[in-house]
């Protein structure tokens, strides 16, 4: 019987990265806490809401593969969020002028049959360019990235903020790192190339 495979999510950012895989995959809400524990570095919070995320819907898919994801990003030493808001989205883009951002996206995979988990990591740096405030503001108006972490969709026209990318693995800044998210399907027996 061959397993389902589950995408702990309902973010369309990730979906789509998922579906350039080519295994047939649900998708499904988990319903968690993501906020921040005290003092907790961005990786580490990456980490735990990503596993968080898979362990929610453990109980629900009791045969299934479950992918959790999660992104954390940090400008200057402090965590961006989603903006949420086209003030909240200027302010993240001019505190990031001239700057780099560090995003953390990690990944986990469980195999609800036997509870076995395994997660990792990526971080890629983004060094945006000095950005004038008209720039910021037709940015947001053009494409007001609310839903992302940093203000941004660098698949898009957010590209055009940057001088330039650090990463292993380009999808990670988009929300899930299918390099390392293949990687881990292989250690469970889901190989898209069979």
């Amino acid at each position: 019987m061959k397993r389902v495979l589950v995408l702990c999510s309902t973010s369309r950012y990730r979906r789509e990265l998922l579906a350039r895989l080519r295994l047939p995959f649900d998708c499904a809400a988990p319903d968690i806490d993501e906020t921040p524990l005290p003092n907790e570095a961005a990786a580490a919070l990456s980490e735990r809401l990503a596993i968080a995320k898979a362990k929610a819907l453990a109980s629900r898919f009791p045969d299934s593969v479950l992918i959790g994801s999660d992104q954390a990003a940090t400008c200057a030493g402090r965590l961006l969020g989603k903006p949420g808001t086209r003030a909240a989205a200027i302010a993240q883009l001019r505190a990031a002028s001239g700057r780099t951002v560090e995003f953390h996206t990690s990944v986990a995979v469980l195999d609800a049959r036997t509870g076995e988990c395994r997660s990792t990591g990526d971080v890629t740096q983004v060094r945006f360019r000095s950005l004038s405030e008209h720039a910021i503001e037709r940015y947001v108006d053009l494409e007001p990235a609310l839903d992302c972490a940093g203000s941004f969709k660098c698949e898009n026209l957010g590209i055009v903020l940057f001088d330039g990318i650090d990463s292993q693995d380009p999808t990670a800044l988009i929300g899930l790192p299918l390099i390392a998210t293949a990687r881990l399907l292989r250690g469970f027996g889901l190989d898209p190339l069979g």
